[in-house]
């Protein structure tokens, strides 16, 4: 039972630290990103 009830522990923290890392992914995916290169600055805004 112990064993059990420890597996689902953990499966259950595994999915919920990948519903936040995937959200935190979204986050930075509609940040401003501004690129500096040999052909200048390039700007992609969010979205």
């Amino acid at each position: 039972m112990n064993r059990t009830v420890l597996i689902v522990a953990v499966v259950v923290l595994a999915c919920v630290a990948g519903f936040f890392a995937y959200r935190a992914y979204e986050r930075d995916q509609n940040s401003l990103q501004i690129e500096v290169g040999p052909q200048g600055v390039k700007v992609d805004p969010p979205g």
